[in-house]
């Protein structure tokens, strides 16, 4: 049937937006009638009943404010807190337990966990104290007890602590040697804490350093023939030094006892003739005191005490006859020595028999008296 034909109206193209409108009444309609069956409306599509409506509306929005007012109740675990914040101000920090804060948008709350260890591990190239280079692969544990500071202080904190943990072991390996980082030496690790800690504590972080840990310390290798090198001279120098010290050791303590022998030898010579000086000063004023009580009796003694020394050990006397021209020779040292001139022990030398003249010996005269001094 062709749209002009009798009956074909419906089918007629201009009409379609017409009948697009009554469908949308009709959806319209039905919504109605379904909105004032909830709230009491009559399906009849008569006049609504208006304080049935208000208390369906009423109670709609007392369901969405008690929705809305139970979002803000939160819990915070024993570990955590809670950072409330007021339109993006900070407005406190909450404990563990159930709380409530003012509903988003107003407020909202940030947890932090601030028992928690995180690691942020780190990877570069330093050099030591003996100038080698060595690759150390580290990581920093750290909790964040203050979560305002750590919310608010610093913008990006890992990349941050980052930054600073890889400043402070690069101070701490470079006043190490190599073998100490090799060797994992705690030293550095705890140097390179304690520097950390300060630096954070400067920029009020509100991060607290746990450990620093050395996971990995290995020589480059396109440098391990050189650093192998150096390391041997490196030794050979500690080599050279040990045995210089070695024989300081040994030399010096010998030189100090040897001037410490002489030195006490020395004190010794000097006691002993110190001793002989004041023995020779008290005997001579021993003497003095004698010669001035019997000046004759004691140069006489003293006469003949210097004779018997000068003449004790001698083995040859010349006698000179006084007033004769002869000598006399006696053979003193045959006479002492029993064994010599091929006699034996027992033999008895016969003298001949020569007449020995006395001899008198006076002693010297006095300077004294001689110069006319009583």
């Amino acid at each position: 049937m062709a749209w002009n034909e009798p009956g074909g109206e419906k089918r007629n193209p201009w009409n379609r937006p017409q009948q697009s409108q009554n469908d949308l009444d009709d959806v319209l309609r039905n919504l109605q009638r379904r909105l004032s069956a909830l709230f009491g409306r009559g399906g009849n599509g008569g006049s609504p009943a208006s304080p049935s409506f208000a208390r369906g509306l009423t109670t709609v929005l007392v369901l969405i404010g008690i929705v809305w007012i139970a979002s803000g109740m939160y819990r915070v675990d024993a570990q955590e807190r809670a950072v409330v914040l007021r339109f993006g101000k900070y407005e406190g920090t909450v404990g563990p337990g159930y709380n409530w804060h003012l509903p988003w948008p107003i407020e909202r709350k940030v947890i932090v966990n601030v028992s928690q260890q995180y690691s942020i591990p780190d990877d570069a190239r330093m050099l030591t104290a003996d100038t080698n280079l060595v690759e150390v692969r580290s990581a920093v544990q750290y909790t964040q007890p203050d979560p305002r500071k750590y919310l608010f202080k610093v913008k990006d904190v890992e990349d941050t602590l980052r930054q600073i943990s890889e400043s402070a072991l690069r101070e701490a390996v470079g006043q190490a040697a190599l073998d100490r980082a090799l060797a994992f030496d705690p030293a550095i690790t705890d140097h390179a804490r304690a520097t950390l800690q300060r630096t954070l504590d400067t920029y009020d972080m509100g991060v607290r350093i746990i450990s620093v840990t050395l996971q990995e310390v290995v020589v480059p290798e396109p440098v391990q023939d050189a650093q192998r090198d150096a390391i041997k001279a490196d030794k050979d120098r500690q080599r050279y030094q040990q045995d210089a010290e070695s024989y300081k050791n040994d030399v010096v303590p010998r030189a100090r006892g040897e001037a410490s022998k002489q030195l006490l030898d020395a004190e010794a010579y000097r006691q002993q003739v110190l001793a002989l000086a004041q023995g020779e000063t008290s005997r001579f004023d021993q003497v003095l005191e004698q010669y001035e009580h019997a000046p004759a009796v004691t140069r006489e003694r003293m006469y003949l005490d210097t004779m018997q020394e000068v003449y004790k050990n001698a083995h040859k006397v010349i006698v000179d006859t006084k007033g004769s021209g002869n000598m006399l020779y006696l053979p003193l040292d045959k006479l002492i020595s029993p064994a010599s001139g091929g006699t034996n022990a027992g033999d008895t030398m016969t003298l001949p028999q020569t007449r020995i003249p006395e001899v008198q010996v006076s002693p010297p005269e006095d300077p004294a008296r001689a110069r006319g001094v009583r």
